[in-house]
C-alpha cells in the first residue's frame, strides 16, 4: 500500500518551520529579564525591536540554508523544502538577503541610540551563521553546527540584548546566556536524527552522523542535565535568584525529549519529531528562566 503524499498545507506549513523562531525570540527575552531584575526598568520599543530583527535574521539563516543546501543535493528528499516546493532558488536567496538587510536596519536602529557595539556583535552572530551553512566554509557539513550555534544565540546575543537595555555588559547576563545557548544547540543537534541517509550521501558529517543515532540518544540526556544544571549551581552560589529555580521545572519537557529519542532514535520517519521536542525544552527552559529574574524583581521591590 502506498503512502500518500503529505498534504500542502503541511508542507508550507514543515517549510515555514513557525516554532523555530523560539530560539531567534528567547535571547531577547533572556537577556531583557536580566536586565530588568537588576534595573526595575525595560525599554520595550528597544525588545520589541531586537525581536523583529531576530526573526529577520534567522528568516534569513533559514532561507539561506535550504538554498545552499539545494546545491549539495542533501536535500533533495526533503519535501517540504522551500527550494522544492517554489521551484525559485535564486528568489529565494535575494528574498533571504533582504530579510538580512531589514534584520540588520532594525539593529542599527538600536544602536544608534545605545551604542553601536551592538551592532558588531550582532555582525558577528550572522558571520558564525554563514560559516554554518555557507559555502566555501559549509562548517555545519564538518560537524561543527553545535558549536557555532552556542555563541550566536546564547552568550553573544543574550549580550547584545542586555547592552541594549543597560549600555553595560553583566555577568550574570553572560552566565545566564549558557544554559540557553546549551539548549539551543540541542535544537540543532536533534533536527539531525532523522537525516543520517541523507547527511552521509551529501558528505555531511553531522554530530548524529558521527556517534551514530544510538550513542547519540545515549549523549541527550547528559545535554539537558547540563542545561539545567548550568541554571541550579549559580543558583546555589547566589549568582542568580532563587526564583529562577521555576526554570527548572522544564525538566519535564527535557525528560520527554530524551525518552522519545531514546525510543525512536533509529526510525527516521518517527524520531523527526524529535526538534520540535527540543524546542519545546528550549522553550519552556528559556521562559521560565526569565520569568524567574522578573518575579525575583517584583518580590524584592514589594519586601
Amino acid at each position: 500500500m502506498q503512502t500518500a503524499p503529505p498534504r500542502p498545507n503541511k508542507l508550507w506549513l514543515a517549510a515555514l518551520k513557525p516554532p523555530m523562531y523560539s530560539v531567534a525570540i528567547m535571547p531577547i527575552v533572556l537577556g531583557s529579564a536580566v536586565a530588568y531584575w537588576e534595573t526595575s526598568q525595560i525599554n520595550w520599543a528597544t525588545a520589541v525591536r531586537f525581536g523583529l530583527a531576530a526573526v529577520l535574521i534567522l528568516l534569513w539563516e533559514n532561507l539561506c540554508n535550504d538554498v545552499f543546501d539545494a546545491s549539495t543535493g542533501i536535500d533533495r528528499h526533503k519535501h517540504h523544502s522551500l527550494v522544492n516546493l517554489t521551484g525559485h532558488r535564486w528568489l529565494l536567496f535575494w528574498l533571504a538577503q533582504a530579510s538580512l538587510i531589514l534584520g540588520l536596519a532594525l539593529i542599527a536602529a538600536i544602536a544608534q541610540t545605545q551604542g553601536w557595539l551592538i551592532l558588531g556583535i550582532i555582525l558577528v552572530c550572522c558571520l558564525l551563521g554563514y560559516l554554518y551553512q555557507g559555502p566555501p566554509f559549509r562548517l555545519g557539513y564538518r560537524g561543527l553546527g553545535e558549536f557555532l550555534c552556542f555563541p550566536a544565540f546564547g552568550p553573544l546575543a543574550v549580550s547584545a540584548v542586555y547592552f541594549s537595555q543597560t549600555g553595560s555588559f553583566s555577568s550574570t547576563a553572560l552566565w545566564a546566556s549558557i544554559s540557553l545557548g546549551i539548549s539551543t544547540s540541542l535544537v540543532l543537534f536533534c533536527s539531525h536524527f532523522h537525516q543520517v541517509d541523507d547527511d552521509l550521501a551529501a558528505g555531511k558529517k553531522s554530530p548524529i552522523v558521527r556517534l551514530g543515532t544510538r550513542r547519540a540518544a545515549q549523549l541527550l540526556p547528559w545535554a539537558c542535565g547540563l542545561t539545567l544544571a548550568t541554571i541550579a549551581i549559580p543558583i546555589l552560589f547566589q549568582v542568580f535568584p532563587w526564583a529562577t529555580a521555576i526554570a527548572l521545572i522544564s525538566i519535564f519537557p527535557a525528560r520527554s525529549l530524551c525518552r522519545f529519542v531514546r525510543t525512536s532514535h533509529s526510525q527516521p520517519a518517527v524520531v523527526s519529531r524529535s526538534k520540535f521536542l527540543a524546542i519545546h525544552f528550549q522553550f519552556w527552559s528559556g521562559l521560565l528562566f526569565s520569568l524567574g529574574f522578573v518575579l525575583a524583581d517584583q518580590l524584592s521591590s514589594s519586601l
